[in-house]
């Protein structure tokens, strides 16, 4: 189970006693990680009734251009860079702040796929 709550150390290394167990309200989920590849979405239950969409993976971005006002869907090719953890752009895993290679150029990821269920990007 991932846990939300407060760590089990001090800042000074030494132990806490907690007062109580952890709580439901304080559990976390894993990442979605999204890759490139067929697009692959996960509907979740989130607390409070509502729902998110997890982006497993994804084909396409809505590629916004700012100079011109358009914006439009383009292909991904590869992911360049993520600012997250340089490995995840070794394994094509898209984050916010990830810059990726378009069929129309370089663009840096604006959304956040894991919560929001789509790719939004604009051009560099």
């Amino acid at each position: 189970m991932r846990w939300q709550g407060r760590s089990k150390r001090k800042y000074t290394g030494g132990r806490l006693h907690f007062h109580r167990k952890k709580k439901k309200h304080e559990a976390g989920r894993p990442a979605a990680q999204t890759t490139v590849g067929v697009t692959r979405r996960k509907k979740i239950g989130v607390r409070g009734g509502g729902g998110k969409i997890r982006l497993l993976r994804c084909e396409f971005a809505n590629v916004a251009d700012m100079k011109s006002g358009t914006t439009r869907t383009a292909k991904i090719i590869t992911v360049k860079s993520n600012p997250a953890n340089p490995f995840f752009a070794r394994r094509n895993i898209t984050t916010k702040g990830t810059v990726i290679e378009t069929e129309i150029g370089d663009v840096i990821v604006t959304s956040r796929p894991g919560q929001d269920g789509v790719v939004n990007a604009r051009l560099i």
